[in-house]
Formats: structure tokens, sequence, C-alpha cells
């Protein structure tokens, strides 16, 4: 059932319709820090425990919201502790639960990370209910899909619970956008042509093409190939190399720098780090401050710019997006790192 019980929610939602929904994963974070990770067997002290908000799809709606947009998640938490709290994380970025599910047939997903002072980790990932939101679900929320301007969903949740609000969104002229992470390479052809903008980063273009991207020239070569399947506009992000962008109207591939934002030295031991950095900011990286979570900074930016500020050119939205993504690598955590508007240069706005 919905998470959303409160009075008169329903009739908010449709007076103020969420022009950015996100269909995709929530998962808790469970983050152990030791000067040394164990060997096979062994029990060691850790120095410091600490929980998180995670999961590609909530972190995407939270950078949104925290720019202003107004959001709904579709996603599928436990009904346990975690669910509870992830539901209440939701509601306090302003983030519409109406169908944020709960389930008694899985645990909200969860990542149980640990990390060594060296920044060596271990990471077990168990998706629980992340894979339990299905096509009826999103069935039921396609009077909220509909009515956006920007749908995003990823691969954390199953490919047919994806493909199915990339549907929706699609046959309501909803400009869909979809971040193939983590990527699956045999992946149903109908996910390039239900994309309006086909959001990967290098490590995911390699798996999708075959080809090896390196490069600014190297990811232009991928995106082309990703061109080809049908996609409308391709964008591959390069950390802090910024991104590479492409698209039907201007088929010539487009670097797309990132402006160099200092990182904070974050190394005292009580400030924990960022663990598993799956996606970008290279070169700024310091123990204590990564580039996880920045490519999902990233797509949460951009469908905040295009459901907000349609008449700025890809381009634009694409600089200013670097520009929010290369903010949160200075901050500890992942949706903690997430910058408000308040908090960002007026012209951005």
């Amino acid at each position: 059932m919905a998470a959303s019980g409160e009075p008169g929610r329903q009739w908010q939602e449709k007076v103020a319709a969420a022009l950015v929904v996100v269909v995709g994963s929530c998962m808790t974070d469970l983050v152990s820090l030791t000067s040394r990770l164990p060997k096979t067997g062994e029990t060691i002290h850790g120095h410091k425990f600490f929980i998180g908000f995670g999961g590609k799809g909530a972190n995407q709606c939270v950078q949104a919201a925290r720019l202003g947009a107004k959001t709904s998640m579709v996603c599928k938490v436990g009904k346990d502790s975690f669910g509870n709290d992830y539901i209440e994380n939701l509601k306090q970025n302003d983030i519409s639960t109406e169908f944020t599910y709960q389930t008694k047939d899985a645990a909200t997903g969860t990542a149980s990370i640990i990390v060594s002072n060296e920044g060596q980790n271990i990471i077990v990932i168990v998706a629980g209910a992340n894979l339990l939101l299905n096509t009826e679900d999103l069935r039921e929320a396609a009077s909220t899909i509909s009515r956006a301007k920007v749908m995003i969903c990823q691969l954390e949740v199953t490919p047919a619970a994806s493909l199915e609000a990339l549907r929706i969104a699609h046959s309501s002229g909803v400009k869909t956008l979809f971040n193939p992470a983590p990527a699956i390479a045999d992946l149903d052809p109908q996910f390039y042509t239900l994309s309006d903008v086909f959001c990967c980063n290098e490590s995911e273009a390699e798996i999708l093409t075959s080809l090896e991207v390196g490069s600014p020239s190297d990811a232009g070569k991928a995106a082309l190939v990703l061109m080809e399947r049908g996609c409308r506009v391709v964008i591959i992000t390069l950390g802090a190399e910024g991104c590479v962008m492409l698209s039907q109207t201007e088929p010539v591939p487009k670097h797309i720098p990132t402006e160099n934002v200092k990182a904070v030295d974050t190394t005292n031991e009580f400030s924990p780090p960022r663990m598993h950095a799956l996606d970008g900011m290279k070169g700024l990286l310091t123990f204590g401050v990564s580039g996880e979570g920045a490519g999902d900074s990233f797509v949460g930016a951009l469908a905040f710019y295009l459901a907000y500020y349609p008449h700025l050119s890809l381009e634009e939205m694409l600089k200013r997006s670097n520009f929010i993504a290369a903010v949160s690598v200075q901050a500890i955590g992942t949706q903690s790192s997430y910058p408000y508007k308040k908090d960002l240069p007026l012209d951005l706005f």
C-alpha cells in the first residue's frame, strides 16, 4: 500500500502536481569505519558507525527537490524501521510520498559498508523491497507520472518496472530521463527508443557499447553508438572532466567541461568518508571527500533544469548541472552533501 495517509494529501497533489517524478530505488547505508578491513572469519573493532540514506532514485529526487523542484518519489521500501525512516527522510526533503509503497514481503534495501582508514571498502548490497516495485504499482502512479514535466528512472529496480515507467511517461508526452545504472550489457532496445535523454557515466557507456571510454573523444564515439540505437539525446558524464553531449539535432559530439570546484579537506576521524566512488569527479577526491553520489546529483539537477528552465540550451543546462554536482563533492555523505538552492550562486537560477 502507499505510504501517504495524511488528510488532504491527495487534494494537495492535484493542486500542485509534481513536475519531476522519479521511479527508482531507496537504500539505507549501514557504514562501519575501521582501521583496516577484516580477514575472512575475523572479528575486529571499528571506531565509528553511521546510517545514511542512498539509492540512485532517491538521491536524484532529493537533489531535484533541494533545487526547488516539486517532486514525487515512486518506490518501494519495507514495512520496517528503515522503511519508516526513509519515508520520513523523503518528507523532510519536501518530496511527495503518495506512491512510496511499503511491503511486508521484503526488507528495505540496504548497503552494508565497511571502510578502512586507507579508504578501502567492502560493500554488500541487498536490494530487498526495491525489486518488488512492479508494473501494477506504476499503473497506480500513472496519473502522477503523466502530469509531470520530467520522469527519471534507473536500473536499481527491475528493468521491467523501469520500462513500464518509461512507457507511461512517453505515451503522455512527458520528457524521459533514463540513467542506465547499474548498466546491463544486453539492455532491452526499448530503453533507447523510449529515452528522450539517455545519461550514463563512462564505465556504464563501456558496458553498453563494448568501447573503451577514457577521454572526451572516446565518449563521443560511444555516444554515437548509443544514438544509433534510437536515443534523442545522449549524455556521457566524465567526472571531473565534465560530460559529452550528442543529440539528433546536434549530431556532432560536444565536450562540456566542468568548473573546478575546490574540495574541502575532511580527513579528521569524525568525518565519515564517502565510500564507493562510483561515478566521477576524479581528480577532486581526497580521503573523506569523493565523487560517490555526484553522478546522481548531476542527474537530479539536469531533471530540475529540464522541468523548470526548458528555454535554456542543453549545453547551458549541462554546465549548470556539472557545477552543482561538483559542489556536492565538497561535503560529506551522499544526500547530505547535496546543495540547496539557497546555498548556490544566483546565476544558476
